[in-house]
C-alpha cells in the first residue's frame, strides 16, 4: 500500500469508523519510521563526524548539548510546520508569532504576573494566531503562502508595538520558570526535554490518528479529499492552529532562557522551519511529512552553523555554506530513498 492509499484509507475511516481497513502489515510504522529518517539522519550523523573528526572538541557533550538546544526553537517551529506543509499549506507567520507571543509573556511577567502563569496565554495567543490565519485564508480564499506574508509583518509590527521597539528586562529571573525552564535539569537544558515530547506526541498524531490521516490526505489529493466529505476547512483550521502552538511553545522557552522579551528576535526563523522540513523529508507538493526527520534537519542547520565556527569561516560566507549544505542535504536524502523505492 502507497503512502497516498493509506493516508486516504485512514481519512475515510476518520469520516466513516465502520468502514473496513484495508490490510497493513504490523510493522509498518517502525519501517516507514526508518526509511523515511534514515537519509536525513545520516547526513546528520556525517556531518557531525565530519566536523569532529579535525576537531574533537567539537564532540564534547557540553558542546553538541548547546548545538542542539540551539536548535530547539526551530525545531518547535518546524514540528508545527509539518503539518501545514502536508497538507499544501505554508505558515510564513510564525517568526512573527514568535516574537509576539515572547513579547506578550515578558510584559505580562512584567507587569506581575506569576511567570508560569504566563505560559497558557502565551500559547493560547500562539494557537489564536493560527486561527486568524486559518480564518483570513479560507474567507478569502487566498493561498496561505500570501496570507501568512502579510501576517508574519502584521504580528511583528504588533510585537514592536507592544514593546515600544525596546527589549523588555527587569523580569523575577530567581523564579522557578527562570531557573528550571531556562537552565539545565539532569544536565540537559529543559528545552530539550520539551523538544523530545513534542516530537513524540506530534509523530503519533500524524502517522496515526485521525487528524493526521486526514492532514495526509488533503494533501495527497484536496478535490478528492473534499469529495470524500473529510472537513477540509476545520483540518486546515487545526493544522495552522498547531503551528502558532508549538511556535508559541518555542516563545515560551525562549523567554524563559533569556529572561527578557525581544520584539526583534525571530527574524528569518519561518524560513529555516521551512528549510528544516524540506531536508527532513516533507515536501511542499504534500501528501506526507515527518516530524523526526522536520528536527534532524533543523538540528543540521545548529550544525552547520556551529561547524563554521569550527572551521573559522568568515561570517560573510556563512549564508553561502548554510545554503550549500542544505541542498547536498536535501539531494543525499533524496538519493537514499530513490534507491530505497528501486529495492522495494
Amino acid at each position: 500500500m502507497t503512502e497516498t492509499e493509506r493516508a486516504v484509507d485512514d481519512a475515510e475511516r476518520a469520516r466513516d469508523p465502520r468502514q473496513p481497513r484495508l490490510p497493513r502489515p504490523l510493522t509498518s510504522l517502525p519501517r516507514r519510521l526508518v526509511r523515511d529518517e534514515l537519509g536525513v539522519l545520516i547526513v546528520l550523523g556525517l556531518l557531525v563526524a565530519g566536523i569532529g573528526i579535525p576537531y574533537p572538541d567539537f564532540l564534547d557533550t557540553d558542546n553538541l548539548l548547546s548545538t542542539a538546544h540551539n536548535s530547539v526553537y526551530i525545531s518547535l517551529m518546524a514540528c508545527g510546520m509539518v503539518f501545514a506543509l502536508a497538507m499544501r499549506e505554508v505558515d510564513l507567520s510564525v517568526g512573527g508569532t514568535y516574537a509576539m507571543v515572547l513579547v506578550v509573556g515578558a510584559l505580562l511577567v512584567r507587569d506581575g504576573w506569576a511567570p508560569w502563569s504566563a505560559v497558557p496565554v502565551m500559547l493560547l495567543t500562539g494557537v489564536a494566531c493560527g486561527v486568524f490565519n486559518a480564518a483570513v485564508t479560507t474567507l478569502l480564499a487566498l493561498p496561505s503562502f500570501i496570507v501568512t506574508l502579510g501576517t508574519l509583518m502584521l504580528f511583528r509590527g504588533v510585537g514592536l508595538a507592544l514593546a515600544d521597539g525596546k527589549q523588555i528586562t527587569d523580569l523575577p529571573l530567581n523564579d522557578s520558570y527562570f531557573t528550571f525552564a531556562g537552565g539545565d535539569p539532569g544536565g540537559v537544558p529543559f528545552a530539550l526535554w520539551v523538544l523530545l515530547a513534542v516530537v513524540v506526541v506530534l509523530a503519533v498524531v500524524l502517522a496515526r490518528t485521525r487528524f493526521g490521516a486526514r492532514v495526509r490526505a488533503i494533501g495527497s489529493n484536496p478535490d478528492a479529499a473534499a469529495f470524500s466529505g473529510i472537513p477540509v476547512v476545520r483540518t486546515r483550521v487545526q493544522a495552522l492552529a498547531l503551528s502558532g502552538l508549538t511556535t508559541a511553545c518555542a516563545a515560551a522557552l525562549a523567554l524563559a532562557f533569556y529572561g527578557a522579551g525581544d520584539p526583534t528576535l525571530g527574524q528569518g526563523y519561518e524560513l529555516q522551519a521551512i528549510a528544516a522540513c524540506i531536508i527532513g523529508g516533507t515536501p511542499l507538493a504534500g501528501g506526507r511529512g515527518s516530524v523526526i526527520g522536520a528536527v534532524a534537519g533543523a538540528m543540521i542547520l545548529s550544525v552547520v552553523a556551529a561547524g563554521l565556527v569550527f572551521f573559522e569561516v568568515p561570517i560573510n560566507w556563512t549564508s553561502f555554506a548554510t545554503g550549500g549544505v542544505i541542498l547536498v542535504a536535501v539531494a543525499a536524502d533524496s538519493a537514499l530513498r530513490r534507491t530505497g523505492r528501486r529495492r522495494r
